[in-house]
């Protein structure tokens, strides 16, 4: 038994750093909305870095602390597998082409942001997010809101968000109450006990890539400008949100368009828009608001902002998952904050439906998206593509 654990040792290690960079780079190309996780699943397995086994105890892992779930599993197999060189690079390999897409197509956006019909193609656009959101929003619903607690945590977001209270404070309230009151069981994969502890190398570069993370967020606060504050702001909810990118829009949302006005309504929803059509992480968003304040430089650092500290926390948790995966206060925590995400999510659909939907078009526009995602299960991608050609069509007819 010793001596097949040690080959498979032995296996892992020669996988080389330019292996696990062409790989989520390819990923990174081609996974598009939903299709991420699969993709990322395939390819492990494909690949045979792990067992299934072993994979399903990566999902689970990292879903015990915020951030998008999809980086953070790609920067855990980076990590088992090569260490902390090897979480950097699958994870910036899994990002660059998005990160790529998005920045050239901000550029467009913003270059040809005077011309009419371009905002007429872009309500478009605006109506097909609201169908994909609703879709989201039912979808978060019946996964989270399994209990009369979760319900009414749900309902409290809701409600706290329509009188502007902090989005923050409303999520590490949820953290609180799901803490002290939430049970759920769990049927996630049990990793069992590893004798040997972590290696105090391990500990130390753990260390500096956490005084890096602090470093930076320090070199925005010195900054005191627009593009420091969105920084902050970005990490402080890439330190909080929970689960997947679309569960994190209301707190980027509260944040960027409610508390500093940094984008209208209307760009807003644009940049959830071409966070759908781009492939790789859906924050890929954050690129977007991060080029209207400060150009590339200020992408970059949105960009590191939003991901930094759940990749700091995956590097965290994989060393200490087994000794706190069981306890019920953290996993009742998890809870709380999934569900408080479907009554914030219910919230932003009210308020982009408000700004965005102009007419009887843009509001079958987004029953469309939501019936072909919810019930016939096409891909975000294809609703995308072949909505805003429909569109674009209805413009040219002058139907709307």
């Amino acid at each position: 038994m010793k001596q097949e654990i040690n080959a498979k040792k032995n296996e892992i290690s020669r996988v080389s750093l330019w292996e696990i960079f062409s790989s989520y780079l390819m990923v990174g190309l081609t996974a598009f909305s939903m299709v991420n996780l699969q993709k990322l699943k395939s390819l492990v397995l494909r690949k045979k870095w792990m067992s299934e086994e072993e994979m399903n105890e990566g999902l689970a892992l990292v879903q015990m602390y915020p951030g998008p779930i999809m980086v953070d599993f790609t920067a855990y197999v980076g990590y088992k597998l090569r260490g902390i060189s090897g979480a950097l690079v699958s994870t910036l390999a899994f990002i660059l082409p998005s990160f790529l897409m998005m920045i050239a197509l901000s550029s467009l956006y913003f270059a040809t942001a005077d011309l009419s019909w371009i905002h007429l193609v872009f309500s478009g656009l605006e109506a097909l997010v609201i169908g994909v959101i609703f879709n989201v929003t039912l979808d978060l619903r019946e996964k989270t809101l399994k209990s009369k607690i979760e319900a009414v945590i749900a309902l409290l977001n809701f409600t706290l968000l329509l009188f502007k209270v902090n989005a923050i404070w409303v999520v590490l309230a949820s953290l609180v109450l799901g803490s002290l009151f939430i049970r759920p069981e769990t049927k996630r994969p049990v990793i069992p006990h590893l004798k040997s502890s972590t290696p105090l190398s391990k500990w130390i570069n753990i260390a500096i890539a956490a005084f890096v993370v602090l470093a930076v967020a320090a070199f925005a606060w010195s900054l005191k400008s627009d593009i420091g504050q969105l920084a902050l702001s970005l990490f402080k909810i890439g330190s909080v949100a929970f689960g997947s990118g679309s569960t994190i829009i209301p707190l980027i949302q509260a944040e960027v368009v409610h508390e500093h006005h940094w984008l209208t309504m209307n760009q807003f929803v644009d940049a959830i828009a071409l966070g759908q059509i781009t492939p790789g992480p859906f924050l890929i968003s954050a690129a977007f608001i991060g080029f209207k304040m400060g150009g590339l430089l200020g992408a970059i650092l949105a960009i590191f902002a939003i991901f930094s500290p759940s990749f700091v926390m995956t590097l965290i948790f994989t060393e200490l998952f087994v000794h706190v995966k069981n306890l019920k206060a953290v996993r009742g925590a998890i809870a709380g904050v999934l569900a408080s995400f479907t009554g914030m999510l219910a919230v932003v659909i009210l308020q982009i439906s408000h700004a965005t939907m102009q007419s009887p078009a843009a509001l079958a526009m987004a029953a469309a998206a939501f019936i072909a995602v919810r019930w016939f299960k096409i891909d975000v991608i294809f609703v995308f593509a072949g909505g805003i050609l429909l569109w674009i069509g209805l413009v040219v007819s002058n139907i709307v």
